[in-house]
């Protein structure tokens, strides 16, 4: 069983699903309730109580200490385990970026087996669950653009912008 809770933030409606083990889905900020409920649906299929816990109150705190921008880093249990091995390898490397820094996805394969593993992480990075709390808003593609995001890239410019690395990526620096 997952528990869930919805919450309108300042950029939208947005979710947070749990198992026992942490916090296991995020839905980035959706014009609807329904929306938001749908992006969690398609993370896990598994049926969602929507119900409150002291550990989803946390997360939306957090997020939206986060959103405010007053809030660099997070503290909730996650529960990577839905990922295959190799996500959760990929998943782990996200964890490492720091909050106002860019890295590639090249920086993130050479982290997981070598250059060569570079489209298979990009992958992984589109397949995360917990966008934001593993932060996959900050891997950009070696040329310094933004690559894709599951959020959608105007979300990402928006996340780049809150910590400040937008300009960085814009003049090259990655």
């Amino acid at each position: 069983m997952r528990r869930a809770i919805l919450f309108k933030s300042q950029w939208g409606w947005m979710g947070i699903a749990e198992t026992g083990k942490g916090v296991d889905g995020i839905a980035l900020p959706q014009t609807s309730k329904q929306r938001a409920i749908a992006v969690l649906l398609e993370q896990a299929p598994d049926a969602l109580v929507m119900e409150p816990s002291l550990q989803l109150d946390r997360a939306q705190a957090q997020l939206l200490d986060y959103l405010a921008g007053t809030r660099r880093t997070f503290d909730v249990p996650l529960d990577l385990s839905r990922g295959t091995a190799f996500q959760r390898q990929v998943w782990r490397a996200l964890l490492r970026v720091p909050y106002g820094k860019l890295r590639s996805y090249q920086w993130v394969a050479l982290r997981v087996g070598g250059r060569q593993y570079a489209r298979a992480v990009g992958n992984a990075v589109g397949a995360n669950p917990l966008p934001i709390l593993v932060p996959c808003h900050r891997i950009v593609a070696h040329d310094a653009t933004l690559g894709g995001f599951s959020g959608g890239l105007p979300t990402k410019r928006k996340l780049l912008t809150l910590e400040g690395t937008l300009t960085q990526l814009q003049r090259g620096r990655t």
